[in-house]
């Protein structure tokens, strides 16, 4: 009898399934503590193969991130829909957010936890896909001030720092949500919205907090006071 013929795999294929193993020891085990073999064993294929495909452990990690930051990045983005309302549209993209966090905890570990503390090279990459982020968010607080039919008359750098700061909340609640049993991707988006745009919407409306006048007298005050000499 002849040899069984096995279909061939198509590169690209194979290729994502190297990566998906990739993600998933990444995410579960570290960067440090992930081998080479590990993966190769979870993908179903050779280490060497691994090597052929992606050449070493620090660019199977950098194809990793850059995987799954496009990945984050398109949900968010598909997911404010720009017909919608600037705050619905905020809603629907953090709500796409937390969905694709929820459903990809080990692409998240990567992209949060694992790709910051390993290096620059790796530290940049998520860097360049949080800065796309801020500037989508960026542009839906600006989107927000013109449908108010008012001119808040926001500074750029504050527009800036808001969306800084709703990032931030974003993926510091994506890491609690996913380490809490029970808690909706809804759940964090609504959590979320009750927290950043009521007062968002009060400052689009011309509401400013401003801290009191003799915050910096007292300060100074403070400061300048010494301890008796006992």
């Amino acid at each position: 009898m002849g040899a069984v013929k096995t279909k061939r795999m198509p590169r690209a294929v194979r290729e994502q399934q190297m990566l998906d193993a990739a993600v998933r020891t990444f995410g579960q085990r570290g960067y440090m503590a992930a081998s080479m073999d590990e993966i190769a064993e979870l993908a179903g294929v050779s280490k060497p193969l691994v090597y052929l495909y992606l050449n070493s452990k620090e660019d199977l990690f950098t194809a990793c991130i850059r995987r799954e930051a496009k990945a984050l990045t398109e949900a968010v983005r598909a997911g404010a829909r720009p017909e919608l309302p600037a705050d619905r549209q905020l809603w629907s993209g953090l709500t796409a957010f937390f969905t694709h966090t929820a459903r990809h905890p080990d692409g998240w570990a990567v992209l949060h936890l694992q790709a910051r503390t390993h290096g620059e090279v790796f530290a940049a990459e998520v860097a360049a896909m949080r800065a796309e982020i801020v500037a989508f968010v960026t542009q839906l607080i600006l989107d927000a001030a013109r449908e108010a039919h008012r001119d808040p008359d926001l500074p750029e750098r504050e527009v800036s720092g808001l969306a800084e700061a709703l990032v931030g909340a974003a993926e510091s609640l994506a890491d609690w949500a996913n380490a809490t049993p029970g808690v909706t991707a809804r759940q964090s988006a609504a959590t979320l919205m009750n927290f950043a745009w009521a007062g968002l919407g009060d400052l689009m409306a011309g509401h400013r907090w401003t801290p009191p006048e003799d915050d910096t007298r007292a300060t100074g005050a403070q400061a300048g006071r010494t301890s008796p000499v006992r």
